[in-house]
C-alpha cells in the first residue's frame, strides 16, 4: 500500500479588492485544517492567489501585470511555503506567471513536504478569446493574457508515486489525461475556476455543467487507471458566480469526496497509489491493448474535417 492522505483544499470567492496576504492567510488556515486531518499533501485552485482577472477587459498591459507574480515564493506567498514546511506537507497551487523574459502564463507548482519547488506546469488549453466581445454577458479573455502552456504535461517522481498537473479547461480533454497516462501517472491534480453560467449558452443549467464537469474528471481518472483531484475557486466573485464540485476521484472513476459548499472547504481521502495497478495491467495495459497505427489523425490534424 503507497498511501498518500490527500486533502482538495478548496477556496470559496476572492474579491478584486482582496490583498495577496489576505488570500494567503486564507491558505493557511485550510492548511491547518489539512494538517490537523492528516494530509500529506494539499491541492488548492486555479489562480488561487487572485480573483479570477480573464473576466475583466484590460488595455493596459501595467494593469494586467499587477495580477501576476514575478517569483514564486514571493514576499506574501513565503509564509504559506514555511507553514507547509513545518508541517511537512507536499502542496500544490496555481497562480498567474510572469516570466524574467516577460511571458505571461496560467501556471500550477507542486512543492515536495520540504518546501521546494519540484514541478510546474502551464495550462495549454486556453478556453475563451482575446479581444473584447459584446456579445457576452461577462467576457473570459484568458487567451488575451496568457500564452499558451510550453512545457507539456510532465509527470514526476514525488511522495512515493508518480504525480502530473493539468488546469481547468485541460481536463475536458482526453489528451491530457492520456499523455500523463503513458508516462503511468498515478495522481493527477487540477485546479480550475470556472463559471456557474455560460455566457454563450445562458439556458444551460448548473447542474448540467457540473454534470460534465464530473463527467470529464471521473473518465479521465478511469480511462487512465489514475487517481484525479479536482479543487475549485467557487462562489461570487464581485458579482460573478463561479461552481464549486471540488472532487477526489478513484483509479475506478469514483468520486470518493465532494465538497457541498461554494466556500472554503477541505475534502480528505486516503488514496492509496497501488489502486492504480489493476487497471494499468488490465483493460488499461496501453502496451497490450493500444493499436497507435490508427490514431494518427490525432496528432496529425487540429480541427475536425468531414470525409469527402
Amino acid at each position: 500500500m503507497r498511501e498518500i492522505v490527500t486533502a482538495a483544499l478548496q477556496m470559496g470567492p476572492i474579491q478584486k479588492a482582496d490583498s495577496r496576504r489576505q488570500v494567503v492567510d486564507r491558505m493557511i488556515a485550510l492548511l491547518d485544517q489539512a494538517h490537523a486531518a492528516g494530509a500529506d499533501f494539499a491541492v488548492f485552485p486555479e489562480l488561487t492567489l487572485t480573483t479570477f482577472f480573464p473576466r475583466w477587459y484590460m488595455e493596459d498591459q501595467a494593469e494586467v501585470d499587477t495580477w501576476f507574480e514575478t517569483q514564486m515564493p514571493g514576499p506574501e506567498t513565503q509564509p504559506l511555503f514555511d507553514k507547509a514546511k513545518d508541517y511537512g506537507i507536499a502542496i500544490s497551487f496555481g497562480f498567474a506567471e510572469l516570466t524574467p523574459e516577460g511571458r505571461h502564463f496560467n501556471t500550477s507548482i507542486q512543492t515536495d513536504p520540504s518546501g521546494e519547488i519540484i514541478a510546474r506546469y502551464r495550462k495549454v488549453h486556453l478556453p475563451g478569446h482575446s479581444e473584447y466581445d459584446s456579445d457576452r454577458d461577462f467576457q473570459h479573455l484568458e487567451k488575451r493574457y496568457f500564452l499558451p502552456g510550453d512545457l507539456g504535461f510532465p509527470v514526476y517522481r514525488t511522495l512515493g508515486g508518480l504525480f502530473g498537473m493539468c488546469i481547468c479547461n485541460d481536463r475536458r480533454w482526453p489528451e491530457t489525461y492520456r499523455v500523463m497516462g503513458l508516462q503511468g501517472v498515478e495522481m493527477v491534480t487540477l485546479g480550475f475556476n470556472t463559471p456557474s453560467v455560460n455566457s454563450q449558452l445562458p439556458d444551460e443549467g448548473l447542474q448540467d455543467r457540473l454534470f460534465h464537469h464530473r463527467l470529464s474528471c471521473q473518465s479521465g481518472a478511469y480511462q487512465n487507471a489514475t487517481w484525479v483531484v479536482a479543487v475549485a475557486k467557487a462562489g461570487v466573485e464581485d458579482g460573478h458566480p463561479l461552481f464549486g464540485g471540488s472532487l477526489i476521484i478513484d483509479p475506478n472513476g469514483k468520486i470518493v469526496a465532494e465538497t457541498q459548499t461554494e466556500e472554503d472547504e477541505m475534502i480528505i481521502h486516503p488514496c492509496d497509489l497501488d489502486a492504480c495497478t489493476f487497471g494499468k495491467t488490465t483493460i488499461f495495459d496501453f502496451k497490450r491493448h493500444r493499436r497507435i497505427e490508427h490514431y494518427g489523425l490525432i496528432t496529425q490534424r487540429t480541427g475536425a474535417e468531414p470525409p469527402e
